[in-house]
């Protein structure tokens, strides 16, 4: 990518809004909900799409992990996530690469989980990224993510295409049960589908009125009064589709057999 779409701006405005380090929703709560039941307490961990290096602070300080490296294709991205990761004194479990967009370039049956959260969305080929990261996982290896999916893959509404439109950034999405089927020809099994559009509705509304009321002073301190006023119409944009269901964030879990 030649330009990158998540810049200090956007950094400094998604940290008001969903905190430091987290570039998607529900910060260390919607973590914990992916994570919920499992155990990674010692295990190697891949972050595909790591951002801004909130993930990392909480798989290596929280949940354990051995060793976490987070991947993304954006430089200042890394640079936010390595200086937070820093301050928190846990650059000896956690580190960071910059990729290119495509195959990763990690041996085969190089991790025992691998983690992302609501990074795929800017991947189109979503069956060849399973297939990549069932190549990266070790035998018995888990894969946990959440991702920005829509309702079915039909062609999007004008409402949709109008939210894309303003957001700027380069989404593709894909349904819930695509991902599905795109794990299971890949050779995932337990595969696991959870659709979370209740939950965001929920959430996507508080957002818009905390940024309508006590965030709009931390924003406009953060990133300007201009910059406040089009994200703050964007999340009105946003909300109409995730009210409509249009838009339906979705969790997905898949195990590489152990043999």
């Amino acid at each position: 990518m030649d330009e990158a779409e998540y810049g200090d701006t956007m950094i400094q405005t998604l940290a008001v809004i969903w905190g430091e380090g987290f570039l998607s929703p529900g910060g260390a709560g919607e973590v914990a909900e992916l994570l919920r039941g499992l155990d990674i307490s010692g295990k190697r961990v891949l972050d595909v799409g790591c951002g801004a290096g909130g993930i990392e602070l909480l798989l290596a300080r929280d949940y354990g992990a051995a060793e976490v490296l987070g991947i993304d294709v954006e430089a200042p991205v890394l640079e936010h996530a390595r200086r937070l990761i820093a301050r928190h004194g846990l650059q000896n479990r956690v580190r960071f690469e910059q990729v290119s967009p495509g195959p990763l370039p990690f041996p085969d049956a190089s991790f025992d989980v691998i983690f992302s959260k609501d990074a795929v969305i800017h991947i189109p080929d979503k069956e060849s990224w399973c297939q990549d990261m069932f190549r990266l996982l070790r035998p018995g290896g888990l894969l946990v993510a959440s991702d920005w999916m829509r309702v079915d893959e039909s062609e999007p509404s004008a409402e949709m295409l109008a939210y894309m439109e303003a957001e700027g950034l380069s989404f593709r999405m894909g349904s819930l049960p695509r991902y599905g089927s795109a794990m299971a020809d890949a050779g995932f099994v337990q595969i696991g589908l959870r659709d979370r559009n209740e939950w965001y509705r929920s959430a996507v509304r508080a957002e818009l009125e905390q940024m309508r009321g006590p965030l709009r002073a931390p924003l406009e301190a953060a990133v300007g009064v201009e910059e406040t006023a089009r994200n703050t119409a964007l999340w009105a944009r946003l909300c109409a589709v995730v009210e409509s269901g249009e838009l339906r964030p979705g969790h997905i879990r898949g195990l590489k057999p152990a043999c």
